[in-house]
C-alpha cells in the first residue's frame, strides 16, 4: 500500500483565518482531499474533532503533516503523547517542512524545544490576558457579563416562583430564558438570604 500525506491544521478562533493554514499544507504536496481541520478550538484542548479523524486516517508508512507544532499541540505532554504515539504506529510526523524522526537524538531534542516554546507562549498568553483583565477591573471596565433579566424581571420571577403556581420550566418559558438561568436567580436569591442571616 502506498504511504500517503494526511494534514491537519487548526485555529483557536474565528479571527485566525484557516486558509492559510489549509494552504501550506497543499504547498507541501497533502492532497485537499486529506486536509482535516479543526476551527475555535485551542491547542490546549486535546478533545478536537479534525485531529481525532486526522490521527484515524494516517495508517502505518504515512505522514501526518502540520504547518508548525503549535497548530497541533501547545503543551509538552500532549505534544509528547501525540508524537509517541504516531512514532508507535510507525507513521511520520512533518512539521512544516521538516520530518521529525523520534530516534535521532537530536531531533527528539528539537521536537521537546518546539513544544516547550509553544506551551511557553500559551502560558505567556494567559498571564497577559489575567493581567488585562486585573487592569480593566481595577478601571471599572470589566463588570463582568449582564445578568439575562433586568432587576425587576427577576423580582418578579421570584414573586411567582413563591407564589408556588409554576413550574422551573413554565417559569423559563414565560421570561424567555434557559432553566438554567431561572435556577441562577433562584440559587442567587438563597444565598443572598443565607449570607444575611448568618
Amino acid at each position: 500500500m502506498t504511504a500517503v500525506l494526511i494534514g491537519y491544521a487548526r485555529c483557536s478562533n474565528d479571527k485566525q483565518d484557516l486558509e492559510a493554514n489549509r494552504q501550506i499544507l497543499l504547498d507541501l504536496g497533502v492532497p485537499a482531499e486529506r486536509i482535516y481541520l479543526d476551527r475555535t478550538y485551542s491547542g490546549t484542548t486535546r478533545d478536537r474533532p479534525g485531529l481525532d479523524q486526522a490521527l484515524a486516517a494516517v495508517r502505518t508508512g504515512d505522514t501526518l503533516v502540520v504547518p508548525k507544532l503549535d497548530r497541533l499541540a501547545r503543551s509538552v505532554p500532549d505534544a509528547r503523547q501525540i508524537g509517541d504515539s504516531l512514532a508507535a504506529r510507525s507513521i511520520r510526523l512533518q512539521l512544516g517542512t521538516m520530518v521529525y524522526d523520534p530516534t535521532d537524538p537530536m531531533g527528539k531534542m528539537f521536537f521537546n524545544i518546539l513544544a516547550t516554546f509553544a506551551e511557553f507562549e500559551v502560558d505567556l498568553l494567559r498571564m497577559r490576558t489575567r493581567e488585562g483583565m486585573a487592569i480593566a477591573r481595577a478601571k471599572g471596565k470589566l463588570k463582568g457579563r449582564a445578568p439575562k433579566l433586568s432587576a425587576a424581571r427577576q423580582a418578579h420571577l421570584l414573586k411567582l416562583y413563591a407564589a408556588g403556581e409554576h413550574t422551573v420550566a413554565e417559569l423559563a418559558e414565560l421570561f424567555e430564558v434557559s432553566r438554567q438561568t431561572v435556577y441562577r436567580v433562584l440559587e442567587r436569591t438563597r444565598a443572598a438570604a443565607t449570607t444575611a442571616v448568618a
